[in-house]
């Protein structure tokens, strides 16, 4: 019999990259889909004969139990939730109510329903947000600087709360910032490298952007979701930073992507006030050591490379004539 799994926020980058990772691996896979209809199926268009969704909600605790018994999973990766940062600001209250009291709600349907079900959250570094130490480990104190930061750290101990209470198999990742050709259009890395197709491409000028010189941590979604399913594959349940180790500023995210394509980005980069944060998270570094360790897992693709993929699927998007409506306002 093979493996199932149940995807929350199956319809995003990490839900897409993880849903082709465990098909690879032979498991039978279910994604968790709200009832709406804005839902972006584009990053599952070559999934949907593979995979099977269902109807659900985390807002809705009975609906998380409906899909447990439907999909009787041995795994359950909870990837949903609000995650753009400046959107958490303006909705401080629904970023809680997913990212935050969602992943308990989860956590108790998984419990009454078969808590032999071994449990993956989504766990950020933005929970560190003004960081205490560099790097961050599994053992730096949080001080989250955002609703979406504090909702993250709700979230994660929920999930250790669980664990100890219930002796359930739940465990964290504490993920540093990683991207992909799939990226949302709202975080910062995607909307530079689309920017970068559009000006490469004559289809506009000028791009605006906020703190040129806050830093992160960098890696490859592909890379990241190997890390979730390594972290089920344990003996025991533990939490995990995974990342690169490796900061890059912001300017140097534009000096890539511009030389990319060609360009120089101080021809064509302004800065606006009014994408800055209300609280800055200015650098973020990750260590990993103990995913190395434990798990064998390490990144493959650099942040350069990372870069150079990203403007190359958005100059060959925009060559086919296909464009993306939302708008590009967001800040880092």
């Amino acid at each position: 019999m093979p493996k199932r799994a149940l995807i929350t926020g199956i319809t995003g980058q990490d839900g897409s990259y993880l849903a082709e990772f465990l098909l690879e691996k032979g498991y039978k896979v279910f994604g968790l889909v709200r009832r709406s209809s804005t839902i972006n199926f584009e990053r599952l268009v070559h999934l949907q004969d593979k995979i099977e969704l269902l109807p659900g909600d985390l807002l809705d605790h009975n609906s998380l139990i409906s899909a447990l018994q439907k999909s009787e999973p041995d795994e359950v990766y909870n990837l949903a939730s609000q995650s753009f940062v400046p959107t958490s600001w303006n909705q401080p209250v629904l970023t809680g109510e997913f990212t935050a009291l969602g992943v308990t709600r989860m956590l108790e349907a998984l419990r009454v329903t078969n808590p032999k079900i071994r449990f993956y959250q989504a766990s950020s570094s933005e929970m560190f947000g003004m960081a205490r130490e560099t790097p961050q480990s599994e053992k730096t104190q949080f001080y989250p600087r955002s609703p979406y930061g504090v909702a993250k750290l709700y979230g994660h101990w929920i999930t250790v709360n669980y664990r100890e209470s219930y002796g359930l198999f739940a465990c964290s990742g504490i993920l540093f910032n990683h991207e992909s050709p799939r990226r949302g259009f709202e975080f910062v890395t995607r909307k530079v490298s689309f920017s970068v197709a559009r000006i490469k491409l004559g289809m506009q000028q000028k791009l605006k952007m906020g703190n040129l010189d806050a830093e992160r941590d960098w890696g490859y979604a592909g890379d990241y979701v190997k890390a979730m399913w390594l972290m089920l594959q344990q003996d025991t349940p533990k939490d995990y930073v995974i990342a690169t180790g490796i900061t890059h500023a912001v300017r140097h995210l534009l000096e890539v992507a511009f030389g990319h394509a060609g360009l120089d980005y101080r021809d064509h980069v302004e800065t606006d006030p009014s994408l800055l944060r209300p609280a800055e998270v200015n650098h973020l570094k990750g260590d990993a050591s103990n995913a190395h360790r434990d798990l064998g897992w390490k990144p493959t693709v650099s942040f350069e490379e990372l870069v150079q993929r990203m403007v190359d699927a958005d100059v060959d998007r925009l060559r086919k004539g296909v464009e993306n409506p939302s708008p590009l306002l967001a800040a880092l």
